[in-house]
């Protein structure tokens, strides 16, 4: 398979991972501007290889098991996921809301790890998704300690997801400035009307911001008024100081 090949495989991975998730030839070759037979050719070559499954009763095409079994090759070789699990399981039991471990990942936090609240509501897993970072604390964690990152990503303007998401770069950059004095990260309604995340960084050997810890919750149980409850936040930060630790950190 040749390197155009490649990458038009992976536009049809990626076109079946958003969006309606099932999709049929004509439906992929009209999104990525492909020849039906083209498409067609690439799909049953992804179907050999369990990248790709076929519903036998509409035709359309999904993603197939074969990609779960790579994540989770991914996931088990991540240190960061490896070295997290005991502490956010600890930071979950403790706190009483969902924990979710992240990495960068494009313009994007990725979540490697989740821990669900630990109660009888519907929760959906949430490993492998991509978050975006201007509107999440475990995002805004991160760039505020890759600021590269935040200028590549303030160069291009940010979506407003709600009333409330800050997409002012100068309010951004402020914001992450307050990250990085204060060693924690909140929003409030930035990214889903009614919910709130509080996160910190988790430090490698290098000093670097190889990820980020925090809590995703209901804004009445992680805010009172205005200000995330401060027995919430010293708990993210022991999680992510811990995890840190074990990363070989020589500070945090």
């Amino acid at each position: 398979m040749g390197i155009q090949s490649i990458e038009r495989a992976s536009s049809i991975l990626r076109a079946l991972a958003s969006g309606q998730r099932r999709l049929g030839v004509s439906d992929l070759s009209e999104r990525l501007g492909l020849a039906k037979g083209t498409t067609h050719g690439l799909l049953r070559t992804l179907q050999a290889e369990g990248l790709v499954e076929q519903d036998p009763e509409t035709g359309k095409y999904q993603l197939g098991a074969a990609l779960l079994q790579l994540a989770n090759s991914y996931l088990d070789v991540n240190e960061l996921r490896a070295r997290s699990i005991a502490w956010s399981d600890r930071l979950a039991s403790g706190s009483g809301e969902a924990v979710r471990v992240g990495t960068l990942h494009g313009e994007g936090v990725i979540i490697v790890h989740h821990v669900f609240r630990m109660d009888n509501s519907l929760q959906i897993p949430e490993v492998g998704a991509h978050l975006p970072l201007h509107a999440t604390a475990l995002g805004k964690a991160l760039m505020a300690h890759h600021p590269h990152v935040a200028d590549d990503l303030l160069a291009g303007g940010v979506d407003r997801l709600t009333h409330a998401t800050v997409v002012s770069p100068a309010a951004v950059r402020k914001m992450l400035e307050e990250v990085r004095a204060k060693g924690w990260a909140a929003e409030r309604e930035e990214a889903i009307i009614g919910e709130a995340s509080i996160a910190s960084p988790v430090f490698d050997r290098a000093g670097q911001a190889a990820g980020a810890i925090g809590i995703v919750g209901p804004v009445e149980r992680l805010f009172t008024r205005r200000q995330p409850k401060a027995a919430l936040v010293g708990g993210v930060r022991d999680a992510a100081r811990a995890i840190s630790r074990e990363l070989g950190a020589a500070r945090w």
